[in-house]
């Protein structure tokens, strides 16, 4: 055998047995395709399709770090104490919203959940009246709640959220609600140049004044109905509200327009006895200008006036021993400013501070209050 017959012979038989053991060997499976987040811009900025549905998600909050100081709420007006000192209270809030929508033959379908939790001791109240405070400067120490959680289809909604009794002009001076969180159902139909919208709300509260107090909490419904109207620049909103625990109710208006470099509001709320909507007064005024005085720094001072007082709706009045109901030998008024600052994009500053006068039958006290918040928006 020759040396060329051997080199060919030997190239064979390694190709069998390379033949062989490639016939042998384990070859992986390929891997599942994955499916990647996608952005859903159906509803705007921030929203992705849940995997394996066309469902949208959007997750948001916020992260807040406020202080708030004012009189002491131990020094009740009126009661001969030491009216001046004063006492301020730290408390950090978190807010964690889902908002989840997809189209349906009946409109877009929502589902919303808003949960918070805050650190810290009860704030001092910004506002004078019940069940504000810890809306604005937190709630009993390490508290969690949710704060909204409802169901949204072609204009009809349900759960627990914030009524329109809710909203009110810029700034942080006035108070143009009394509670607004309620268990309900509403419809809203928007037709671009006015909306109107109707509410079935549970009310569950405290009585407002020393007639009904004995009777303590309650349980009815109240109706809410709104109307508004904007046009260039010019907005106008009318709301109303009745109680059915009280058997009265309040109508409130809030007007709007671009004036100038800033926004000029006016507000007017007229009650024809206390009730879950608005209990602190007969009839109040108040009016804003946010002025933005650079693409990041806004100016908004502010005043507000209140005419017949609940006594039982002010912690400065509470001690007088009053009859329930609005007082006509009363009144109230408040001026102040807040400020608005964005640090950078997604974290702002707003810092407010206001003076109040308080008379009752020509007697008057006066305190100031506010606080200053940094918050991370995301």
């Amino acid at each position: 055998m020759n040396i060329k017959s051997l080199l060919i012979g030997s190239a064979a038989a390694l190709a069998a047995v390379s033949g062989a053991q490639a016939a042998d060997a384990i070859v992986a499976a390929e891997p599942e395709p994955m499916e990647y987040v996608r952005v859903c811009d159906a509803f705007g900025t921030g929203f992705f399709y849940i995997p394996g549905t066309e469902t949208c998600l959007k997750i948001g909050g916020f992260v807040r770090f406020q202080t708030s100081f004012g009189r002491d709420e131990i020094g009740t007006l009126f009661q001969g104490k030491d009216n001046d000192r004063s006492d301020w209270d730290a408390h950090t809030l978190v807010d964690i919203n889902l908002d989840a929508r997809s189209d349906t033959e009946l409109g877009t379908l929502r589902g919303y959940v808003n949960i918070e939790a805050a650190s810290g001791s009860h704030g001092i109240g910004l506002t004078d009246f019940e069940g504000e405070s810890v809306d604005l400067y937190g709630s009993e120490s390490n508290s969690f709640f949710i704060d909204e959680a409802y169901i949204e289809l072609g204009g009809f909604k349900v759960g627990r959220f914030y009524s329109w009794w809710d909203s009110g002009i810029n700034g942080e001076t006035d108070s143009l609600g009394n509670v607004t969180n309620f268990d309900s159902i509403a419809y809203t139909y928007d037709g671009g140049t006015w909306r109107a919208g109707i509410s079935l709300d549970e009310l569950s509260g405290k009585a407002h004044d020393a007639d009904d107090a004995t009777l303590g909490t309650h349980h009815d419904l109240g109706v809410a109905g709104t109307v508004g109207f904007s046009l260039g620049g010019v907005n106008l909103d009318v709301l109303g509200g009745y109680d059915g625990w009280a058997d009265e109710g309040a109508i409130r208006a809030i007007l709007s327009a671009d004036v100038g470099p800033g926004t000029l509001q006016l507000a007017g709320i007229w009650a024809s006895d206390p009730n879950d909507y608005w209990t602190a007064s007969e009839w109040t005024v108040a009016a804003s200008y946010a002025f933005k005085a650079t693409d990041k720094l806004t100016f908004t001072p502010a005043v507000q006036y209140f005419d017949n007082l609940n006594p039982n709706a002010f912690s400065a009045t509470k001690s007088l021993g009053l009859p329930g109901g609005f007082y006509s030998g009363s009144d109230m008024w408040r001026v102040g400013l807040t400020v608005g600052y964005e640090v950078v994009s997604g974290l702002n500053f707003l810092g407010t501070v206001d003076y109040n006068n308080v008379s009752v039958d020509g007697e008057s006290e006066d305190f100031t209050r506010g606080f200053l918040r940094l918050q991370r928006d995301f």
